[in-house]
């Protein structure tokens, strides 16, 4: 009797009239599995004691045989007693499935993938397209915390992106671009790291009449090569985009096959996905190079790099080994410009497995992964206001600076940075860091660390309305951005032309219009962190600075700044003792970029409520920033001069 194996998703078996075989409870499922991935091998009984249990109970090897004898029964149902089994048998001290391999999906789908090299492209899209329905689910996805089906998981995996991308071949070969477009599409933004996937979705777009659109996609993976590998693309990439740009006739060919450029790029990327185990170091340090690019992309890119990052952490940690798990959460030295977390439960999770990994790291652990562990959980821990992070920053630093290593001192100072909201008026130092980043980035070719350090110096200036200086660093961010195709840094020097109007005393119809412009920059760039509540804090704080009330609407979304706007919005109300009440039960703001704005918002509540506590608290906080603009050290918006709070909460007081 046929029995036929599935593995491509949960474990089962099915009968020659694809009846499903009942596989009874989960160790009997387990067996099952083990001995599926041991592919027709033997597994000794010992070695799946260990396998099925952490804690082997007793008997666990009498435990082992009536699991066996179970499954025999449900694959061989007909078998007269005391006949050898036939499918599940006897080995020495362990057991092996003795079954041809066409009856196991897996084997089935890997056997369809490697002929394809030597297939038709209408042959490879009806194979590809029905082996790709095989699958269920991830492979062996009732096992996926299992450490003896984690290779054979990685490598199935890796098999199926593969398929992905022959399949996206075939149907190039053939010329349904626009389903080749939407499935590459789908497939790079969910597995960023394909390189092939990238270069597939560039020759799509263009024969879709999407010559921009390939240009992007070959232009971002320049990006990466030269951003963090310091090197050219490859003869493949250059060639195609020169053909794209020429509008070689070529391309516009149903069949790719005959492009020489293409014949190399699959050649290397074959040899690539057959030399290179799914799970190893390579594969697994090469995709936190791609996320690193990907995260400076804007859009849903850096959404995506943001959540493969913690899928990449995962993998390494599964791995076992702390070294190259270190290395993985270390390499992403993404710059950093906002104080604010996109995600804080995302950077909790970062922040707990960089401690995990640090305390886990031999003493004679290289110092540069140490510190770039350090980096990173200063970076992450953002907002927190425990001495952990600030404590970290200052290793990191203090590690680069012994090295004389530049380019993990631009990801130190970016963790420093990060640490210096702790208290108002803390623009100087900001700007020593800005100054110190745009050196040494300037100097060793470290184009976002230098854009970090000019954006870094725009808001210091800002913050002190140094605009001349404020004006030339973000010109100079600009035209880096423009150059290496970094579209976020527009983001935050639009916001910064929208304050400086402010700043300028321009009409405040004017300014408004600039911070409402401004927001619609912000839609869909992928930094909830930034966006969320900023641009009614902004128009907030525009009246605050023209001395008028706040708004009196209730539906208006404040995000994260809610409690600190709520009592003026009472007070807009003629609420004051509700008002008052807010005041009360609010909390110090949190350390990050808006610090100073948020203080200013507590001064001019307790003014108007005579709340001395809170008088005396805002006081004390704002006095350090006495010469700065409220919230412009954000070089996004303010609320005037701090010195005008501050006389009021001193006539407050003398009252």
């Amino acid at each position: 009797m046929r029995i036929e194996f599935g593995v491509l998703g949960p474990v089962s078996a099915w009968d020659a009239q694809q009846v499903p075989i009942a596989l009874k409870g989960p160790r009997h499922r387990a067996v099952l599995a083990r001995l599926l991935v041991a592919r027709g091998r033997v597994v000794p009984v010992s070695m799946l004691v260990d396998d099925l249990w952490e804690d082997p109970p007793g008997d666990a090897v009498g435990a082992i045989r009536t699991f066996v004898s179970a499954l025999r029964r449900g694959l061989e149902p007909d078998r007269p007693p005391r006949r050898p089994a036939q499918i599940l048998v006897t080995v020495g001290a362990g057991y092996a499935l003795r079954v041809d391999p066409d009856t196991i999906d897996a084997e089935r789908f890997e056997k369809v993938v490697h002929s394809a090299r030597d297939q038709t492209p209408d042959a490879n899209l009806a194979a590809l397209t029905e082996a790709l329905r095989w699958w269920r689910g991830p492979a062996y996805s009732d096992f996926t915390d299992e450490t003896w089906a984690r290779s054979e998981r990685g490598r199935l995996t890796e098999l199926r992106l593969h398929a992905v991308e022959l399949l996206g071949q075939a149907r190039i070969d053939l010329g349904h671009d626009a389903q080749a477009v939407a499935d590459l599409d789908a497939h790079v933004a969910e597995h960023p790291w394909r390189e092939q996937g990238w270069q597939l979705l560039a020759r799509a777009l263009y024969r879709s009449g999407r010559q921009g659109d390939a240009l992007a996609v070959l232009r971002r993976a320049r990006t990466l090569l030269i951003d963090q590998l310091g090197i050219e693309p490859g003869p493949a990439a250059r060639i195609l985009e020169a053909d794209i740009l020429q509008q070689a006739p070529h391309l516009r060919a149903h069949s790719m096959t005959t492009d020489p450029a293409a014949g190399l790029w699959e050649q290397t990327a074959a040899a690539y996905h057959r030399t290179v185990g799914a799970r190893s170091q390579a594969r697994l340090r090469s995709t936190v190079d791609l996320l690193r690019s990907l995260a400076v992309s804007g859009g849903s890119g850096l959404e995506i790099a943001r959540h493969q990052r913690w899928a990449t952490i995962v993998a390494a940690e599964e791995v076992g080994d702390v070294e190259l798990t270190a290395r993985v959460i270390g390499a992403y030295d993404v710059p950093a410009i906002w104080s604010r977390s996109d995600d804080a439960e995302l950077a909790a999770s970062i922040v707990a497995a960089a401690q995990r990994t640090l305390s886990a790291l031999p003493t004679d652990a290289d110092a540069v992964t140490r510190a770039r562990l350090l980096a990173t959980i200063a970076l992450e821990s953002r907002g927190d206001p425990g001495p952990r992070a600030p404590a970290a920053a200052r290793d990191a630093e203090t590690i680069a600076r012994r090295l004389d290593d530049p380019v993990l001192l631009v990801f130190a100072l970016n963790g420093v940075f990060m640490q210096t909201f702790s208290r108002a008026g803390c623009s100087r130092e900001r700007a020593a860091i800005g100054d110190e980043l745009i050196r040494v980035a300037s100097r060793h070719g470290l184009i976002t660390s230098e854009v970090l350090g000019h954006l870094v110096s725009m808001q210091a200036s800002s913050a002190v309305g140094d605009l001349g200086t404020a004006d030339a660093h973000a010109a100079a961010a600009d035209a880096l951005a423009e150059r290496y195709e970094s579209p976020l840094v527009g983001v935050f020097t639009t916001w910064y032309r929208a304050l400086r109007s402010a700043l300028t005393g321009a009409p405040a119809a004017d300014v408004e219009a600039a911070y409402r412009a401004a927001a619609r920059g912000l839609d869909g760039a992928g930094m909830p962190g930034l966006e969320c509540g900023l641009l009614p804090l902004a128009l907030l704080a525009l009246r605050m600075h023209h001395h008028l009330s706040a708004p009196v609407d209730d539906h208006l979304d404040w995000g994260p700044y809610e409690p600190w706007v709520r009592p003026l919005v009472l007070l807009a109300q003629e609420r004051h003792s509700d008002a008052a009440t807010a005041l009360h039960d609010v909390r110090e703001p949190p350390h990050d970029h808006l610090l100073e704005l948020l203080w200013c918002l507590i001064a001019r509540a307790a003014v108007a409520v005579g709340d001395q506590e809170w008088i005396a608290r805002a006081r004390t906080a704002l006095v350090p920033a006495a010469d700065e603009y409220a919230g412009a050290g954000s070089g996004l918006i303010t609320a005037g001069p701090v010195s005008t709070y501050l006389k009021e909460l001193a006539a407050a007081r003398r009252t």
